[in-house]
């Protein structure tokens, strides 16, 4: 049954137009400021500045 799943050639597709239209939900309920943020504050841990 996985095998099977997996080898269908909508799979990748679907997970693609899946991925897309989670990143449009993100960006409409204003999460690339909270996003952005939080990758600041972890480079800024890697690098000791913070």
């Amino acid at each position: 049954m996985i095998r099977k799943i997996t080898e269908s050639r909508w799979i990748g597709p679907a997970l693609a137009v899946l991925g897309i239209l989670l990143m449009i939900l993100g960006i409409c309920r204003g999460e690339v400021s909270v996003v952005f943020t939080k990758a600041i504050n972890i480079c800024m841990e890697c690098i000791g500045i913070g």
